[in-house]
């Protein structure tokens, strides 16, 4: 496999797996095994065409554009305006998830209170962040490095513990109840336009690279929700590496936690990073505002008494992902119909397709909702 291949897999590999990994089973538990692992599947494969979407979008357009560039391309300002918003959901939902994330995980590790571990973590976020530790993106590579093999490890050591029982049938009345956190796991299309510019010289392999890239977190989530939910079943926490840590024993408490701990805290530095130079850079927000404004909500929401780590994941995941995927499946259509150049490769546009994936970004938000309501 060519070097630029596997560096642009990792590209989109790094990008989707986070946070949302220790959430899935979770829900996948609470709706049921089986339920669960079709819900997976079923988004798992949506996501594949929303990418390869995004892919033949890029490849359609002449010049380098970020996703926000390629929607204002096609669908105009009002386009960019409600991709913007999606993406401003995706980063605060993310980073107000982390917050509340680091609490339980340290609060299992310390057996304290959460609402300490919290307050230190956003201290030390604020500090770092306003000081713009940009070194903070070659520690990110590295942990993706590690990633998948840390992972695989959380699963061998649970396989000692899976239970047959917890394995449970399928209800489609719950088939909505893992939604919005799996959504939330499978962001990672922001990364496709990075993946363009490191193919530049070889367009003809972005198919395969999002293919992989794209099924690689899925088959990862599927095995993590085998092993957790096979371990913990009904159980299952919140926060996946807390419960077997509680079942398996201090080991995978320590490991689980502490690896839990450190993802969530790099993947809080970048994202918040990246809003505070947006506004900083892109709408000439002086920098203390600009520092301000990243941290003051996701403070807010998650010291709140309405929130906790699962809730954030799925409400984050419904909306901003529900409306990105709407506006994915208009800007390839009109990309097709306003190409700027032949793509190396090309998704047929079918009506009744794209009216069928919006229906479920939509049916996906009124459940939320309902459900908020």
């Amino acid at each position: 496999m060519e070097r630029k291949l596997i560096e642009a897999i990792a590209t989109l590999v790094g990008l989707t797996i986070g946070a949302g990994i220790l959430g899935i089973p979770y829900v996948v538990a609470q709706a049921g095994f089986l339920t669960g692992v079709f819900i997976i599947l079923f988004l798992g494969l949506i996501i594949v065409l929303m990418n390869l979407y995004v892919g033949e979008i890029t490849l359609r357009t002449k010049g380098t554009h970020q996703l926000p560039g390629y929607v204002e391309k096609y669908l105009g300002k009002k386009g960019k305006f409600f991709m913007m918003i999606s993406l401003m959901i995706t980063v605060y939902g993310a980073l107000t998830g982390y917050i509340i994330g680091e609490g339980v995980a340290w609060a299992a590790i310390l057996n304290i209170s959460p609402l300490y571990p919290m307050l230190i973590f956003f201290a030390l976020m604020a500090i770092i962040v306003f000081r713009g530790l940009k070194l903070i993106k070659n520690i990110e590579l590295c942990l993706n490095t590690f990633v998948i093999a840390i992972i695989l490890v959380i699963v061998f050591l649970s396989f000692q513990g899976i239970q047959a029982e917890n394995y449970t049938g399928f209800d489609a009345a719950k088939l909505l109840i893992p939604y919005g956190v799996v959504l939330f796991a499978f962001a990672g299309s922001a990364a496709i336009p990075d993946i363009k510019m490191e193919l530049e010289k070889n367009k003809k392999l972005m198919k395969k690279a999002i293919l992989i890239g794209t099924i690689i977190p899925l088959c990862l989530y599927l095995l993590f929700a085998f092993a957790v939910v096979g371990v913990t079943g009904i159980n299952s926490t919140e926060l996946a590496t807390v419960g077997l840590g509680q079942e398996i024993g201090l080991h995978m408490l320590l490991l689980g936690n502490i690896f839990a701990a450190f993802a969530m805290g790099t993947s809080f530095l970048l994202l918040a990073l990246a809003l505070l130079w947006m506004y900083h850079y892109d709408y000439k927000m002086k920098k203390i505002l600009a520092w301000a404004l990243t941290l003051t909500i996701p403070l807010i929401i998650a010291f709140s008494n309405y929130s906790s780590f699962v809730q954030v994941l799925a409400i984050t995941g419904t909306f901003a992902g529900g409306l990105e995927g709407i506006l994915i499946v208009l800007t390839h259509r009109a990309a097709q119909k306003k190409s700027e150049r032949q793509p190396e490769y090309s998704i047929k546009s079918n009506i009744f397709l794209n009216i069928l994936l919006i229906g479920i970004y939509l049916i996906g938000m009124l459940y939320m909702l309902y459900i908020l309501l």
